[in-house]
Formats: structure tokens, C-alpha cells, sequence
């Protein structure tokens, strides 16, 4: 046996849709505006996980502009039919309105790091899909979303079947299971001569949980087990909290795992925050004389180490060729060399400057999940901003609406008001700290650097504290006070949230898109507490 420790897979991983082939473990995960589109997972012993590649062309067109912070790809369903993996999942265009504008695709491949199909659009109730294969045929369920004045909003679980070749609707669509929580992500397996309907239940906070509700028609009626499955809405100190969003799994030998969702919430005096958005954890599951699924240990509170069944990994780690492959993430698009160059100074990364930090179109930008609690990053930048229009340098995100950064940039000699005289020569080259929350943008602090050299810029995140700072002389030099990390949150303000703190480095130039930042030594060193 090996003990695994959750979260298994770290920071900015949820909605894990876990998939046995084989010896093999796949687990993919929601992606919302970030590239890679849906990053999957694999193991073969539950504990160890690797990057193995994931679902490239799901964006329609190779693109998300345009999409809201927190939108975009929600909560792929990775399933295998014996011969080819498939994914099902939801591009989310509207976020906090009635609608969702929720168009739901279908892609398939053979290898989840090889070639994917081209996305195919299917019918499209509402978000969180997933497909069940039961004898030969292939049947879509979704949550089905209500938008009208005085409806209900999360209208239920529906069953649809599909064609398998065309993928068109075939029959009627059968309302499986109404409640009223909200209740969402189903997955449906068959066990025991019963149809075992999984769910999330509660949204995706601190209420969020897993209840199963069973049929022994694939149709309906099902029922609601009367108690979760999985959750810790009762507990606040449970260290693993939000668990919810399962799906069960068979092991090789018989023994059955519980995928699901968690959060590692720092305790802050604005209450807890989760900097690390949801993460992916695993669970030991058996079932009852009843023949309902229990966690192993009992209760339905999620444990930290679990015994999980030993298999060796014979196969080298998956290479990733490409320069800016993970963990690098990009924003609503993939990297590409007119704006993120590996190959004209080797051993640094150019970037061209495109539009600012809060765009939902061009933003240049390369970043990396933040995984634990306490971290740093480091780099290293070279450029030569002319205006106030251009700037370079390292920032913590989370959206639009919550990062802190650092960049060298332009500004008006000491003592001279913001005019916008760049043109007319003269100004300094500074360092620029920005806190940047729902209540608008601040700069807190200023200091003059020398342009004619490269500048190590770096940040230190002790839990909710962030303090950035930058080399001089050879020695490292504080700038500005700390900063409150812990708003880069899923919990911090009002609007919805479901990613997770990524640390990188970005560029802009709001007037030619021509001014370029080069970087070297990135360096995010992440450290379990």
C-alpha cells in the first residue's frame, strides 16, 4: 500500500473528472480562461501524479478572448469506451447573469497527449456535462439552467441520449432528479444492479459536498441517500474544506476511490481565503450492507493521508518539448511567438507588449500556479520603456479584479505631476507597485532604477503576506509594505471566483504593441508548511 497526501495535485485543480485505463489513472481538470485548455493528470498509484498533457484545439477558433474572468472551460467529464477517451465539457461566456451563454462540446483522442479531435457542439442545457457508455450506446447528462424571472436557476439533472457518430439528440430528454439544494456536476456509474447518480451538491463554497442518489432504471425515478456522501460544510477545522464534486472509480483489484474537489483555506481576520483556488484529492470508498457508497474511514469528512493500493510506474516521466509548455499558463490563448519569443536571445523569454493587465483580449502575460502557502518568485528583466504606456515585470493574479505587481517602467522626473510630457524627453525609469483590488488600482510605492542594466525583481508569500522586492548592488532591497496576498482569493469579494493565485511575468504597451521586456531565471519555489 502508499499513503497518499491530499491534495494530490496542488493549487488551481478542480473539478476533477477521474477516469481509470488500465493500470492507468487519468484525472483532467476545468481550465476557465487559462491555457492550457483542460491540463490532465495521470498515475499509476493514485499518490504520485504528472502533467500529461491536455485537450489542445477545445477553445473553438484556438481562442477564449473575450470571455470573463472565471468563464471559459468548466468542469470537463473525461471518460474512456474501451478504445477512446472522450471529454465533454462546457465554454461558459457569460458569468453572474441568468444565461451562462453555455455552448457544450465533445472531443475524443486515443492518448490524451496526442491529437484531439476537433471540438464538436452537442446539446447544451446548462454546464457541468458528462457522458455515460452503457451497452453500446452513449447517453449526456447535464445540469439543466432555468433563466427565467422567478425560475429556478439550477433546474435539475437531465439524461439525454446521444448518437454516437453524429452526436445528435436522439429521443427525449429525461428530468432525472430535482432538490432543493443545488445540486450539480453529475456522473452516473452502474454497480451493485443499481444506476449510482453522483453529485455535487451546494455550489462550490464552503457548503459545497457529494450526495448520491440511486435508480434501478437508467431513466428514473433516482433517490437521494439522506446523507452526504462527502462534505465538510458541518466543520470549519476539518484542514481540507469545500470537498465536493466527486466521481468514483474501481481500482484493478476491486476497491473503489472518490475523486473530488478541496480548498487549504488560510484563517485571516476577513475569515478564511483560499489562495490556492480548489484542488484535486482522492478518497478511499467502500460500500455499504445497503449498497451505498461510504468513505472508508467513516463519517464523510475528507482525510488528508489515505491507503491506497501500490502499482510500480514503469514509464519515464512525459517530456514536454516545447519551451513554454507547463507549468506555464497563458491568458484566453496559447503562447505564440509574435508575442512570447524563446529564440532571439537564447536562455531568455521576450515579451512583446500588448494590451494591460485587466484586458480580456491581448494580454501578455506568462504564469505559473502558486501551490502551497508559502512561496517565492524571482526573475530576472531587461528593457527600456520610453512612456507610462509601457511597462514590464512580475505579478501575482488571480483576475482582472486582484493581482499585485512589480514592473519597471516610465515616469516624470521626482516632483513633476503626471502630465503625460514623455514625449517631450527626460523622466526616470522606476520600479511601479501595484495593488490592484474590486475598489480600483493603488500605487504604493516608487523608486528610481538604473535602465542601462538587468534588474532582478522578486516576491516573498508568507501565507497572507506578500512582500516584493528587488536586487541592488547584490543585496536584496524591500520595496513598498506587505501586501494583503489573501485577497488574490476565491473568497475575497462579492463576485463569483473559481480559479486560483498564478505567479509570472508580463508585458504592455497600450499605444504601438511594440516595446519588448526580455526575462531570464524565472523561479517560483513553492514550500509545503
Amino acid at each position: 500500500m502508499t499513503v497518499l497526501h491530499n491534495p494530490v495535485i496542488r493549487g488551481f485543480a478542480p473539478d476533477p473528472s477521474l477516469v481509470r485505463v488500465g493500470d492507468w489513472y487519468y484525472v483532467a481538470t476545468s481550465s476557465f480562461e487559462w491555457f492550457p485548455t483542460i491540463p490532465v493528470h495521470r498515475s499509476r498509484d493514485l499518490a504520485h501524479w504528472e502533467y500529461a498533457g491536455h485537450v489542445r484545439g477545445a477553445a473553438p477558433g484556438g481562442s477564449l478572448a473575450g470571455v470573463p474572468d472565471s468563464g471559459g472551460i468548466w468542469a470537463p467529464s473525461l471518460s474512456w469506451d474501451g478504445e477512446r477517451f472522450w471529454v465533454v465539457y462546457s465554454v461558459v461566456r457569460s458569468v453572474g447573469t441568468p444565461y451562462f451563454d453555455v455552448d457544450t462540446y465533445v472531443c475524443t483522442a486515443t492518448d490524451v497527449a496526442g491529437e484531439w479531435s476537433a471540438p464538436r457542439r452537442i446539446a447544451s442545457h446548462g454546464f457541468d456535462p458528462a457522458l455515460f457508455h452503457h451497452e453500446g450506446r452513449l447517453w449526456l447528462l447535464n445540469l439543466q439552467n432555468d433563466h427565467r424571472p422567478g425560475g429556478r436557476r439550477f433546474a435539475g439533472i437531465v439524461l439525454t441520449e446521444l448518437d454516437r457518430d453524429t452526436l445528435a439528440t436522439v429521443g427525449d430528454t429525461h428530468l432525472l432528479l430535482q432538490h432543493e439544494r443545488l445540486i450539480e456536476g453529475p456522473k452516473l456509474l452502474s454497480h451493485g444492479g443499481w444506476y449510482h447518480l453522483v453529485l455535487a451538491e451546494g455550489g462550490t463554497g464552503f457548503e459545497h459536498g457529494v450526495r448520491v442518489a440511486r435508480s434501478r432504471e437508467l431513466t428514473g425515478p433516482y433517490e437521494l441517500d439522506e446523507r452526504p456522501l462527502l462534505t465538510t460544510r458541518d466543520d470549519p477545522s476539518v484542514p481540507l474544506q469545500k470537498a465536493g464534486h466527486g466521481e468514483l472509480v474501481e481500482t484493478p483489484d476491486g476497491q473503489w476511490v472518490l475523486s473530488h474537489l478541496t480548498a487549504r483555506p488560510l484563517h485571516t481576520p476577513h475569515g478564511p481565503r483560499c489562495t490556492l483556488g480548489r484542488e484535486t484529492a482522492i478518497q478511499a470508498v467502500t460500500w455499504d450492507a445497503d449498497g451505498r457508497p461510504r468513505l472508508r474511514q467513516g463519517g464523510w469528512h475528507p482525510a488528508v493521508e489515505v491507503d491506497v493500493p501500490t502499482r510500480p510506474d514503469p514509464r519515464p516521466p512525459v517530456e514536454q518539448p516545447e519551451p513554454l509548455s507547463w507549468p506555464w499558463s497563458t491568458l484566453r490563448e496559447p503562447p505564440d511567438p509574435s508575442w512570447a519569443d524563446t529564440t532571439s536571445r537564447p536562455g531568455w523569454i521576450r515579451l512583446r507588449g500588448r494590451q494591460g493587465p485587466e484586458s480580456r483580449w491581448a494580454h501578455s502575460l506568462l504564469a505559473q500556479r502558486i501551490t502551497e502557502h508559502r512561496a517565492e518568485a524571482e526573475v530576472t528583466v531587461e528593457a527600456r520603456p520610453r512612456t507610462f504606456t509601457q511597462a514590464a515585470g512580475l505579478v501575482l493574479r488571480y483576475d482582472a479584479e486582484a493581482y499585485l505587481s512589480l514592473d519597471l517602467t516610465w515616469a516624470e522626473p521626482e516632483g513633476e505631476p503626471q502630465r503625460g510630457q514623455q514625449w517631450r524627453g527626460g523622466g526616470r525609469t522606476v520600479l511601479s507597485l501595484v495593488d490592484r483590488d474590486e475598489e480600483g488600482t493603488r500605487e504604493v510605492a516608487v523608486v528610481e532604477v538604473d535602465p542601462r542594466a538587468p534588474l532582478t525583481l522578486g516576491v516573498t508569500i508568507e501565507e497572507a503576506d506578500a512582500r516584493f522586492w528587488y536586487v541592488r548592488d547584490g543585496a536584496r532591497t524591500a520595496i513598498g509594505p506587505a501586501l494583503d496576498f489573501s485577497r488574490l482569493s476565491d473568497d475575497h469579494g462579492s463576485r463569483l471566483r473559481f480559479t486560483g493565485a498564478m505567479a509570472g511575468i508580463h508585458a504592455r504597451d497600450l499605444v504601438d504593441a511594440a516595446f519588448t521586456a526580455d526575462f531570464t531565471g524565472f523561479r517560483l519555489v513553492c514550500t509545503p508548511s
